[in-house]
This record gives C-alpha cells, sequence and structure tokens, in this order.
C-alpha cells in the first residue's frame, strides 16, 4: 500500500493532480447549482411583484 502511495516517487505530481481534479469536478456541480437557485428565486420574486401589480 505504501508503494501505491508513493506512485513510484511521483506522489508529489499525482496527488495534487487528483486533488484539483476534483476540485474542478465539484465545482463543476456546485456552482451551477448555486446559481439555479440563484434564478429560480429572481424568477419567484419577479413573478410576485408581476402578480401584484393590479
Amino acid at each position: 500500500m505504501q508503494d501505491f502511495l508513493a506512485m513510484g516517487g511521483y506522489a508529489s505530481f499525482v496527488w495534487p493532480a487528483f486533488g484539483l481534479t476534483a476540485l474542478v469536478l465539484g465545482l463543476n456541480v456546485y456552482l451551477p447549482a448555486c446559481r439555479e437557485r440563484a434564478l429560480l428565486r429572481e424568477l419567484a420574486r419577479r413573478a410576485a411583484v408581476e402578480n401584484s401589480t393590479p
């Protein structure tokens, strides 16, 4: 197991690359979800304003 984690001496390059990849993939899920929630809130606010105006 120790040999696997050492990655043949390239662990200092491999593990940060895995970490950066995981971060980017996580952001690719998180940021659009946040944007969608913000847009839905804005649409609901606009609909409420439009419906309250006679």
